[in-house]
């Protein structure tokens, strides 16, 4: 069963002017058609109009009843399950049961070597040293400058002398 969203917009109460369009009832015609064609664009059906009544506050307490004209459309519900058509997905392949799913992989990567490639390029499997040691040399070397007393007046090579701190005062 098909399900609608309903759109309700007041009624128009003065004409539109439009080109070769004369008089008041030509214009408030014009002013409907341009409603109800810029609504159908967007997919809404015109259904029909109501009069409705509309209380409305009149000063401080009083109140009064205004009728108001709307038009009425419709139109089919996006995302209806209906309308759901979901792309079917091809079957995964399958491997004999007996056969060990890494086992399949390897043999997968060996039969198609070319898709594989940027994966194992200048990969062995081995971590670099080099890059091992790196980080622990950097570490070292932080260690080293935070154990070094501000009193030591050997600087290492490249290093500015470091004037000792002057003792603070207590109270």
């Amino acid at each position: 069963m098909p399900r609608y969203e309903y759109k309700v917009v007041p009624a128009p109460k003065k004409g539109l002017k439009g080109k070769d369009v004369k008089g008041a009832e030509a214009r408030f015609s014009h002013a409907l058609q341009e409603l109800m064609n810029g609504l159908s664009g967007y997919g809404w059906e015109f259904q029909r109009t109501e009069t409705l009544p509309s209380i409305e506050r009149v000063g401080l307490t009083g109140s009064t009843t205004e009728w108001r004209n709307v038009l009425v459309f419709r139109r089919m519900r996006e995302g209806d399950a209906d309308a759901f058509n979901p792309e079917l997905l091809p079957s995964p392949q399958d491997f004999a049961p007996d056969q060990d799913p890494l086992e399949a992989k390897k043999n997968e990567i060996a039969g198609n070597p070319k898709d594989y490639a940027e994966f194992t390029a200048g990969e062995n499997g081995v971590e670099d040293p080099e890059e091992l040691n790196a980080a622990s040399k950097i570490l070292s070397t932080l260690a080293q400058r935070r154990k070094k007393s501000p009193l030591d007046d050997d600087p290492e090579e490249g290093e500015a002398p470091t004037d000792p701190k002057p003792p603070v005062a207590k109270d």
